[in-house]
């Protein structure tokens, strides 16, 4: 993780340093700033300040000191629990490590967890289904790598295994472990696939891991996207940045599937620089990956062939080989798709829930 530490007196100098050094071993970025007229190389800015300046920069954001200082210098910034840092505020002697913001999403309390353990601290964690030893939605999106739709169902699903209730759970692909407590397996019509305990027909409220829109097993359903699916796309040279994502939202469209379940934009290397293609995965912030003709030439499955397109690249077609080229070998999903001059493809990589 990129994390920084601030500290306000010497003590807390010490016990940041010993801090870092550990945070360091353990392969984390960490940048230590000092605030106090006391410690040599202290910054002029205000805490408030600098604690803007690095949230958005830094996935974590230690402070030692008084919780007090942390509350007010985050205030102005905290915006949602899928956007702000983690969080921590440590007492100057190391005693103790609180996770103060974005305990699962952020990561602040597995980061607390790897700070007390360091210093031999005590860590305070207060999230209810930690303490409760509970499944949450949101750890488990983290550690699968996904990305969670509508978050005020993932609250109720949090407050029904709470009350000790069970919800359902729909996955489009297999797992690896046992179902935690309190989830119970359920086809994409959100009925139970055995015989429910409770005697439910159909849960109200559940999971679905999916990458697909028209995917809704339950009323009341919290959808866990994988980022699994690339992109794959061909243009002529010049082709307006608009149009590319215009053709882009269209072949995600046509195969039904959430944009946030892309992990890659993917073409040949004659296009690493065209601009449209660059400012796409710019601006929807996802990896733009080119290969060589040989190396499409090697993707494996069935191709729509083009001459005009062999003739131009060396190879019969650029958006299907490049998607799956781009999803490891994996397959295609949303064969070609061309409108003025452009063409996009989707292959999906072979991928598994895991339960810890």
């Amino acid at each position: 993780m990129r994390l920084s530490i601030i500290c306000f007196s010497m003590t807390g100098f010490f016990t940041s340093e010993r801090l870092k050094q550990g945070l360091e071993k353990r392969g984390h970025s960490v940048v230590l700033a000092k605030k106090s007229r006391y410690l040599e190389d202290s910054i002029k800015e205000s805490a408030g300040s600098w604690t803007g300046s690095r949230f958005s920069l830094d996935e974590g954001i230690i402070f030692v000191g008084a919780c007090g200082i942390a509350v007010r210098s985050i205030a102005p910034y905290v915006a949602g629990k899928k956007s702000d840092p983690a969080v921590l505020v440590i007492d100057e002697c190391g005693k103790f490590v609180i996770s103060l913001l974005s305990g699962h999403l952020g990561g602040a309390n597995a980061l607390a967890l790897e700070a007390a353990e360091i210093l031999g601290a005590q860590p305070v964690v207060t999230t209810a289904t930690d303490l409760h030893h509970r499944f949450a939605v949101d750890v488990f999106a983290k550690k699968n790598g996904c990305d969670i739709l509508h978050m005020k169902a993932a609250k109720d699903v949090s407050a029904a295994l709470l009350a000790g209730k069970t919800v359902g759970f729909y996955s489009e692909f297999p797992w690896k472990g046992s179902l935690p407590a309190g989830l119970e397996e359920c086809g994409r019509d959100g009925f139970p696939v055995k015989n429910s305990a409770s005697g439910q027909e159909r849960f109200d409220l559940g999971i679905a891991v999916t990458m697909h829109t028209d995917c809704s097993p339950f009323p009341s359903s919290v959808q866990v996207i994988p980022r699994i699916l690339s992109l794959g796309m061909g243009c002529r040279r010049g082709k307006d940045a608009a149009e590319i994502e215009k053709a882009a939202k269209e072949c995600l469209k046509r195969a039904s599937v959430f944009p946030q379940a892309l992990e890659r934009l993917a073409s040949i290397d004659l296009k690493k620089e065209e601009p449209g293609l660059v400012s796409l995965a710019e601006k929807w912030e996802i990896p733009f990956v080119t290969y060589s003709e040989k190396e499409l030439l090697e993707a494996e499955g069935e191709f729509t062939p083009s001459d005009f397109v062999k003739k131009i690249t060396g190879t019969d077609n650029v958006c299907e080989r490049s998607a799956v080229r781009g999803s490891g070998q994996g397959a295609l999903i949303e064969k070609k798709f061309g409108a003025g001059g452009i063409t996009a493809a989707l292959a999906v990589r072979k991928w598994e829930v895991r339960f810890e």
